[in-house]
């Protein structure tokens, strides 16, 4: 009996250890928000989110209304936004608008006074007029009379802002503001206040392909992938591990068109007028604030590798460049990046061993790599099961019994069939016997 007790007590134990194993397997599993925003889409993770009633939803029904508030103040898109409203209109005094557009504005300027003009949120009409904006696409190279017109209604010394009250002014008339170069990361920045607001403390946000994370998930980092270029998506360069910051790529491998065999990227240098031709394919930056890594992206992708290398270091970024080449592509980094380039630069990243690293962030476990682990977890249980039950027979020392009625049945002292299994006799059995004895 006291064998028997202590393969009960053992089962019990086990069976409570699965249950709390797979209790934790799925409380692991992050809380996912997604949807549409600025034409384009977001991601929102959640670990560990506050266990209070009706918080997914309405933390849901809270992201949409902040995207739609971002949208709201700086959409080029809406013709009702703010910053639509500024745009169509000719008057060169004080134009009022919310504190947020008005301190993305300022944000902007600061990364224009920092790059000589190579960060401009004025240049919307170059990127319309080479086929990238909202316009129509003709896919053909202007010529110089255009480009010269076009300049003259461009230039970020031509654009203000003020925090208090907050408002923007232009200088000329025409001029107007896309701030889709830096907007998304602005979002991004909102959504981690608005979670840390409602008590989330380890969250990953994602809008558009602009990161940033706070907290961890179980203890462990959030991943960030950087794609490799050129390969549609495929493959990812580096998986890297980030806390409490902020990750944003910028490149031509996405949007771009070719004439006469030249690729035109959607990156326009307001310097110049035209698309850039330095050859990075991808900038990837780390900051503090998604707003700023979204920006500084652009930046560094329209001034050039020697240039964007010197203001990582003056500016101390995070930065991993990638360069193409004939023969491939070439990375170099500084701050945290850095051991993932290639440092005497002299062969391709094809091939490196950091180079097709899966992180978890680039897509989302379907349903059946999450409950794999709980259905073995299940299998093994029931497999201790049956083999508890038969190290109880061997030192029970008892036969297996069968059905009611069946081979192993036991006769009382009156006679009477009793399944082990049970206390009183089968009036079905004792029929079917009586049948049986008659033939």
């Amino acid at each position: 009996m006291r064998k028997q007790a202590s393969v009960v007590a053992f089962l019990g134990h086990w069976i409570l250890a699965t249950t709390c194993w797979i209790s934790a397997v799925v409380a692991a599993d992050p809380l996912t928000f997604r949807g549409a925003t600025m034409g384009t889409t977001y991601m929102v993770k959640v670990h560990s989110p506050p266990e209070t009633p009706d918080w997914d939803s309405e933390t849901a029904t809270a992201i949409e209304r902040e995207l739609r508030s971002v949208n709201d103040q700086m959409s080029t898109y809406l013709k009702s936004s703010e910053l639509s409203q500024f745009n169509a209109s000719e008057s060169t005094d004080w134009f009022d608008v919310s504190a947020e557009t008005a301190g993305v504005v300022a944000a902007a300027l600061e990364l224009s006074q920092k790059t000589d003009g190579a960060f401009d949120v004025t240049v919307g009409p170059l990127v319309d007029r080479w086929s990238f904006g909202v316009g129509e696409r003709k896919n053909d190279v202007p010529s110089e009379a255009e480009l010269r017109e076009l300049k003259q209604s461009i230039g970020h010394q031509h654009l203000q802002s003020r925090l208090d009250p907050p408002a923007l002014k232009k200088g000329i008339a025409e001029l107007r503001v896309d701030l889709s170069s830096i907007a998304k990361g602005h979002g991004v920045d909102r959504l981690v206040e608005l979670l840390a607001g409602r008590g989330a403390d380890n969250v990953f946000v994602e809008v558009g392909g602009e990161v940033r994370v706070a907290g961890d998930k179980s203890g462990d980092s959030w991943k960030v992938g950087i794609q490799r270029p050129d390969t549609g998506g495929q493959d990812l360069l580096v998986a890297h591990k980030i806390r409490d910051a902020a990750m944003a790529t910028s490149g031509d491998y996405r949007n771009f068109f070719e004439v006469d065999d030249q690729r035109y990227s959607h990156t326009i240098d307001p310097r110049t007028g035209r698309p850039v031709t330095n050859g990075l394919a991808s900038v990837s930056v780390i900051t503090e604030t998604c707003m700023l890594a979204d920006g500084w992206a652009t930046a560094l992708n329209v001034v050039g590798y020697e240039d964007a290398m010197r203001l990582a270091r003056e500016n101390g970024l995070s930065v991993l460049l990638v360069q193409r080449f004939n023969d491939g592509l070439v990375s170099s980094g500084t701050g945290e990046l850095a051991p993932y380039a290639d440092v005497d630069g002299s062969e391709s990243t094809a091939g490196n061993e950091i180079a097709v690293t899966q992180a978890d962030e680039a897509e989302d476990p379907s349903f059946a790599q999450r409950m794999a682990p709980v259905l073995l977890m299940t299998g093994l249980t029931f497999g201790a099961v049956l083999l508890a039950m038969a190290v109880g027979v061997i030192f029970g020392r008892q036969a297996i019994s069968g059905s009611c009625g069946g081979l192993n049945a036991k006769v009382d002292e009156d006679g009477v069939s009793r399944c082990t299994m049970c206390s009183t006799p089968s009036e079905a059995c004792q029929e079917l016997r009586d049948k049986m004895a008659e033939k």
